[in-house]
C-alpha cells in the first residue's frame, strides 16, 4: 500500500502490457525512440568539439603560454597572469569600467526594448499589417556587423547623409561617428536597431497563449487599455522576462566585441576599450596570451556566478528562473 511518506509508483507505459515493472515497462519506448536518439549523435560531437574541449585552452592563464612550443611545453606560472587583475592594471581597470557602464546602459535601455515593441506590436489590430512590421523589424539582425557599421557611418558620418544635408542649408555639421562622447550612445542606438526586432519573437509568442477571456473580463470590470496591460499582458511576460534576464547576466561582461573593434579606431581606446577588446588587443596582438585567458576566464566565473545568483534570487521570489533548485 502507498503511504504518504512513499512516493507513488509510476504508472506503466502505454505500449507495455499490464502488470510489467516500470524497468521493463520502459524498455518497449526506449526501443521505439532509439532511432530519434542516433540524431542526438553529430550534436554531442558538436558541443564537445567547439564548446567543452576548447575550455582545456584555459590552462594557459596559469603558463608563460609560447604559441610556437604549445601548451604541453610552456612554463607554468601559477597565478602570475592573475595579478593584472588583483594588482589593478590601469588597462585592465579601464577596460572594465568602460564594460561596466555598457552592461548597465544595455540592461537599462536594450533589454527592455524587445518587450515595449512587442507590446505595441500586439495592440495593432490588422495581422496583415503586424506580420509586415514584423518582417520589416526582422530584416537588421540578419545584416553582419560591417554592414550595419557601414550604414551607420553612410548617415551619420562625417560625409554621411545627416552632415551633408545640414551643410547644404548651412547649418554646420554634427560629428556623431567618431565623437568619443557620443560613443556609447551610438553602440546602443546601433544594438537597438539591429537587434529590437528579432528579439520580440519570444514575447510576441508568449502574448499569443494569452487568454483573451481574461481581456474580456478586465474590459468588462471596466478596464482600460493600460490596465489591461497592467493586470494581465505583463503578468504573461513576467516569467520570460526573468528567464531573459537571467540568462543575459550570463554575457554581462560581454558588450560586442565586433561591433566596438570595428569603430575603436576611430574614436581611440579610452571610450572604447572594453574587457573583450582587452583581451584581444593583449593577447592576439600584444603576445600576452596568459594574461588575456585569465581575464577571460575571470569574466567567464563572474558570468555564471551572476547567472546562479540571479537563479537564485528569483526562486526567493517564487520565479521558476533558467531551472529548478
Amino acid at each position: 500500500m502507498t503511504t504518504l511518506d512513499q512516493p507513488a509508483a509510476r504508472p506503466p507505459s502505454a505500449d507495455a502490457p499490464p502488470g510489467d515493472s516500470p524497468q521493463r515497462a520502459s524498455r518497449p519506448r526506449r526501443r521505439r525512440d532509439m532511432g530519434l536518439l542516433w540524431f542526438l549523435i553529430p550534436g554531442i560531437v558538436v558541443l564537445l568539439l567547439f564548446q567543452y574541449i576548447p575550455l582545456l585552452g584555459n590552462v594557459i592563464a596559469f603558463q608563460d603560454y609560447q604559441p610556437y612550443i604549445g601548451i604541453m611545453h610552456s612554463r607554468w606560472s601559477g597565478l602570475h597572469n592573475f595579478d593584472v587583475i588583483f594588482n589593478g592594471d590601469q588597462g585592465f581597470l579601464h577596460a572594465l569600467v568602460n564594460t561596466l557602464e555598457l552592461t548597465l546602459i544595455q540592461v537599462i535601455f536594450v533589454f527592455p526594448a524587445p518587450v515595449l515593441l512587442a507590446l505595441a506590436l500586439n495592440s495593432l489590430v490588422s495581422d496583415r499589417v503586424k506580420k509586415w512590421v514584423q518582417n520589416v523589424l526582422y530584416l537588421p539582425h540578419f545584416l553582419s556587423w560591417v554592414v550595419v557599421v557601414a550604414l551607420f557611418q553612410q548617415m551619420l558620418g562625417n560625409d554621411g547623409m545627416l552632415n551633408l544635408f545640414l551643410r547644404a542649408h548651412e547649418m554646420g555639421s554634427w560629428n556623431i561617428i567618431g565623437n568619443p562622447d557620443l560613443f556609447k550612445g551610438l553602440l546602443t542606438s546601433q544594438v537597438i536597431w539591429k537587434d529590437t526586432g528579432w528579439g520580440t519573437i519570444l514575447f510576441l509568442a508568449a502574448l499569443s497563449r494569452v487568454d483573451n477571456d481574461l481581456y474580456e473580463a478586465a474590459a468588462m470590470d471596466g478596464a482600460s487599455r493600460l490596465r489591461q496591460t497592467w493586470h494581465v499582458t505583463l503578468p504573461a511576460l513576467r516569467g520570460l522576462v526573468i528567464l531573459l534576464l537571467i540568462l543575459r547576466l550570463g554575457d554581462a561582461l560581454s558588450v560586442g566585441f565586433e561591433q566596438i573593434l570595428l569603430q575603436q579606431g576611430g574614436v581611440g581606446l579610452d571610450q572604447s576599450e572594453v574587457l573583450d577588446t582587452y583581451v584581444y588587443n593583449n593577447g592576439l596582438i600584444g603576445g600576452q596570451w596568459g594574461v588575456s585567458a585569465a581575464v577571460g576566464l575571470v569574466k567567464g566565473v563572474v558570468g555564471v556566478v551572476l547567472v546562479l545568483g540571479a537563479n537564485k534570487i528569483a526562486h526567493f521570489f517564487g520565479e521558476e528562473g533558467v531551472y529548478q533548485s
